[in-house]
């Protein structure tokens, strides 16, 4: 049965049908099959699951990011990572994955990651002699670090699903964005080394220029110790923060850096409306259709079967990582947190990994997924950006996307990474 449903939803997804219908005629034709519990049910679940109070942060947080880029505020956080790094070979490609973790430090989303920083870094670093499908390739991959460094968008929705503190899934984040980060870093200047691109910032480069880089970007860099020190603090709630984004995000930008205007702020709103009408209508029958599976203990099976090929926690990180690097590449983020993650959940915790640490270990195979054909989302970013073809991109990012995957073992092997801050935050 479960088989056949899986079928069902792959083959209305192949033939185009929207993700919403694709993941709802399941749950009906589970339901007409079953009769495990009625329409009028899951019609009132659809609508308790977009109730939940929580679910307001996601689109704020989104919006926050549009509102950095158009501001300056990501401009800003660019220039300081150009200070920052100084005269080392690949500077440029640092550069780039230093300024997505600043950039993913509010917008918590990885495609949002790799627009607003590739189109300031990917110009450059063609300039100064980078091959564009290297700069793009390594631009998309490192912009997965917009849902690795809180706040997260993933990690929002995991948070949601399962009933996972939003605030905990934050702080197990740093850890694993340290990482990631230092691997792509140590990648980047490997590669750059061999292909000799030549840092192009002048010797001059120094405290004084860092200081003035800093002090000009203090409101961008600002924003992410608001949110995430009202979070941690007590002084608001994961949602609140979202609003709390967008109004200093908003004033820094009207105000301090004048760079926005209502021309650009209308707009801003009314595509992240259709951007989250869909993700509403993914969400709801996502959810119901995990509640049918627990009824018909599809839930316990699959922990059963994982179960039946190992009891070690290390072999069932590494199942799960090549179950959703295959789902990731078919189906998008917001499907896969709310149907599969809390059917894997409890195969993680019966080996003894924590929950907190599973939402990690999910949030990363994410981020993989964002550049893996066919369902690449980050890579369809930077295509429409370039012009430069998928396939050509994907051969580009290959070193960085085994680097990716190499970080995630590390994290999911290590849940010391994760669960460091949490242990003593939390």
């Amino acid at each position: 049965m479960i088989a056949g449903i899986f079928i069902l939803m792959f083959a209305l997804l192949f033939l185009g049908v929207p993700i919403g219908s694709a993941i709802g005629i399941p749950v009906a034709a589970l339901i007409g099959v079953t009769q495990v519990t009625s329409f009028e049910y899951i019609a009132q679940f659809l609508y308790t699951k977009m109730a939940d109070f929580t679910m307001l942060s996601l689109p704020f947080f989104l919006l926050a990011g549009d509102i950095m880029d158009g501001g300056g505020l990501s401009k800003r956080m660019v220039g300081i990572a150009d200070a920052l790094i100084g005269n080392v070979t690949g500077a440029l490609g640092m550069i780039t994955i230093v300024a997505c973790m600043f950039f993913g430090a509010v917008s918590g989303s990885a495609p949002a990651t790799v627009a607003a920083i590739g189109t300031i870094m990917v110009p450059q670093m063609v300039h100064e002699g980078y091959d564009k499908g290297y700069a793009i390739g390594l631009t998309c991959v490192a912009g997965g670090l917009g849902i690795i460094v809180p706040p997260s968008f993933p990690m929002v929705l995991y948070g949601v699903t399962n009933g996972v503190s939003i605030g905990d899934m934050f702080l197990a984040g740093w850890g694993p964005a340290f990482v990631v980060g230092a691997v792509l870093i140590i990648i980047n200047y490997w590669l750059c080394r061999t292909r000799n691109y030549k840092s192009p910032i002048p010797k001059e480069t120094s405290l004084k220029k860092f200081g003035a880089a800093l002090w000009d970007g203090k409101w961008a860099l600002f924003m992410p110790v608001l949110i995430l020190g009202g979070i941690y603090s007590g002084a608001f709630s994961p949602t609140e923060a979202g609003v709390v984004s967008c109004v200093y995000g908003l004033i820094v930008g009207l105000f301090l850096y004048k760079e926005l205007d209502i021309r650009t702020i209308i707009p801003m709103f009314k595509n992240k409306v259709n951007f989250l009408g869909g993700m509403m209508f993914c969400f709801a029958p996502a959810g119901a259709l995990g509640a049918v599976f627990a009824y018909l203990g599809y839930t316990t099976a699959i922990k059963n079967f994982f179960l039946n090929i190992s009891t070690n926690p290390y072999i069932i990180v590494l199942l799960i990582y090549a179950f959703l690097f295959i789902a990731g590449m078919f189906v998008q983020t917001a499907p896969i947190i709310v149907i599969i993650s809390p059917l894997l959940l409890p195969v993680a915790t019966a080996v003894g990994i924590n929950p907190i640490h599973f939402g990690i270990i999910i949030t990363l195979a994410l981020a993989v997924a964002f550049v893996t054909p066919p369902v690449a989302t980050n890579l369809f970013v930077g295509a429409s950006m370039t012009g430069i073809s998928i396939d050509k991109i994907s051969k580009a990012a290959v070193p960085f996307i085994a680097g990716l995957v190499l970080a995630e073992i590390i994290v999911g092997f290590l849940p010391g990474i994760s669960m460091m801050m949490v242990n003593l935050f939390g």
